[in-house]
């Protein structure tokens, strides 16, 4: 994988963060300076992060394990969507369920009951039961 540069990363706009009034003081580290009421990232430091962030992923896959990849900005979906489709992991490109990583079980739970119901539809046994038992079923 090629390295990011501080070029390609100014190239791109990435050095334009929020508005100033609407800061997080966690980025206090990364920010580079402020310029018209808006905040202006640190590159150097955004490229260490990549980089950084770019390992953790590689060991990830080499291990086997799935990464979710989320991009909802308009500039970035299309991107994210045909490079990660052809690794073959999963994605989201759309506006997504609230609390989708900090309720994942309950989510889980919800996905692995629709699969039933669609299993059960599929191979007729939903059709047995009767119209209540549907209904508390679905």
């Amino acid at each position: 994988m090629s390295r990011t540069d501080f070029n390609t990363l100014l190239e791109a706009g990435a050095h334009f963060g929020h508005l100033k009034r609407k800061w997080n003081p966690k980025m206090a580290p990364y920010i580079f300076m402020e310029k018209n009421g808006i905040h202006i990232i640190d590159l150097h430091k955004t490229v260490l992060k990549i980089d950084e962030a770019a390992a953790a992923i590689k060991q990830i896959a080499k291990s086997g394990r799935r990464v979710l990849f989320v991009a909802t900005k308009k500039q970035a979906k299309e991107i994210v969507a045909e490079k990660v489709a052809a690794v073959g992991m999963p994605y989201v490109t759309e506006r997504w369920a609230g609390g989708m990583l900090t309720n994942f079980p309950t989510i889980r739970k919800a996905v692995k009951k629709m699969a039933t119901i669609d299993k059960m539809t599929a191979d007729g046994t939903f059709d047995n039961f009767s119209k209540r038992e549907k209904l508390q079923i679905a």
